[in-house]
């Protein structure tokens, strides 16, 4: 059977990683994922069908804006383990770099391994370069990932109704 398109989304490795495009068989960790508290700075939590609609979102993402949110994969297993890419929803400021790990994959440096290949990805391939984070004042995780990867704070600000830090990437040029 031949697909209806091509999505765009080409594959990264990293040394322990796969950035790719998300699969069905990923929506379970996906699902699990929102429903929990720790989806309380991307969203949720959220139930099934919320949930199913953001993953299809982000997918549809990549087909109106030719960049998107990658699925992080453990590169001996392909087990999910997040997601990391660039975001640009109706109404934002400017492309966010975003990332958010499942709970079995945390404190292990995956998250900045994943935003890191991206993130010179996207600056090589579709010029987004220097680009921002939006992260809420209490997610110290986040506030200290951007951080580590030479993000520093450029304003308080607001997305979609809430209060939010925007955290300003380096050029790659300059990355740290």
């Amino acid at each position: 059977m031949s697909a209806f398109f091509d999505l765009p989304i080409p594959e990264l490795e990293t040394q322990r990683l796969v950035l790719r495009a998300p699969r069905k068989k990923d929506f379970a960790a996906h699902v699990e994922f929102m429903a929990s508290d720790r989806a309380k700075y991307v969203g949720g939590p959220q139930d099934r069908p919320d949930a199913w609609r953001g993953y299809c979102s982000g997918i549809g993402h990549w087909v109106l804006r030719g960049y998107g949110m990658w699925m992080i994969a453990d590169k001996k297993d392909d087990t999910p383990l997040g997601r990391v890419g660039f975001i640009y929803h109706e109404g934002w400021d400017e492309p966010e770099l975003g990332w958010h790990l499942y709970v079995h994959a945390e404190g292990k440096g995956i998250a900045f391994e994943a935003t890191r290949a991206a993130r010179a990805f996207g600056a090589q391939e579709y010029k987004l370069d220097g680009v921002i984070s939006y992260i809420a004042p209490l997610n110290t995780r986040s506030i200290a990932l951007a951080t580590r990867l030479g993000a520093r704070f450029e304003r308080d600000g607001e997305l979609l109704g809430k209060v939010c830090q925007v955290w300003r990437h380096p050029a790659e040029g300059s990355a740290a």
